[in-house]
């Protein structure tokens, strides 16, 4: 079974990024093994310190994935800092990180009328730059995600819907894939490593 791992660019607990992450992985179901990383915990990217512990979980983490889902809000205009941090530490080192040949694909979610396009525009960019495989298909952006979510999950039905068929596509590519370069998932039985966790429903909390 895929192994995903979900990343979402923000630590609000009533987060509407979190909030899609959950929506997908509920509609997925078993077509797949989904995961959602905790980045909150890693110190802000500093080139003189490995990072410790948190860092080498996070990357054990990208690294075991057979594909990763960030679902990122727009933050003037461009990726939250949160998000950024996160990648750096994980593109180290430069061109041979984990991230080389990864299967990435980019959802972006805003509570404005463009869906945070501007964000996905540039997490993309950021993304091609560390040399990941960055899954292409029609955009999967959600407007006004914070009126959308209800008890922690969004509940925009033809939102959830469109992109759980690009997750499919998605989840098709990456188990077909075998080409050079694409570093493999962890071997059967395997777990994820400490920088996931669980996802649970947020009782009567709305982003």
């Amino acid at each position: 079974m895929t192994k995903l791992l979900f990343v979402s660019g923000s630590l609000r607990a009533a987060s509407s990024s979190t909030a899609t992450c959950r929506a997908f992985i509920e509609a997925l179901g078993a077509r797949a093994d989904c995961n959602l990383a905790e980045i909150g915990s890693l110190p802000l990217y500093n080139a003189d310190h490995d990072g410790g512990a948190p860092v080498a979980a996070w990357k054990d983490a990208v690294e075991a994935a057979g594909g990763l889902v960030f679902v990122t809000p727009e933050y003037n205009y461009s990726v939250p800092g949160v998000l950024k941090n996160a990648i750096d530490w994980a593109s180290r080192p430069a061109y041979e990180s984990v991230f080389k040949g990864k299967p990435c694909l980019v959802v972006s979610v805003s509570g404005g009328a463009l869906g945070g396009v501007r964000a996905q525009s540039h997490l993309k960019y950021i993304l091609h730059g560390m040399l990941a495989d960055v899954f292409p298909c029609q955009e999967v952006v959600i407007p006004h995600a914070p009126k959308k979510v209800e008890n922690g999950v969004l509940a925009d039905e033809a939102a959830v819907s469109f992109g759980t068929r690009a997750l499919e596509t998605f989840i098709a590519r990456v188990s077909d894939d075998v080409r050079p370069g694409v570093r493999s998932q962890k071997p059967a039985g395997g777990q994820f490593p400490g920088s996931v966790r669980e996802i649970p429903r947020m009782a009567e909390r709305r982003a």
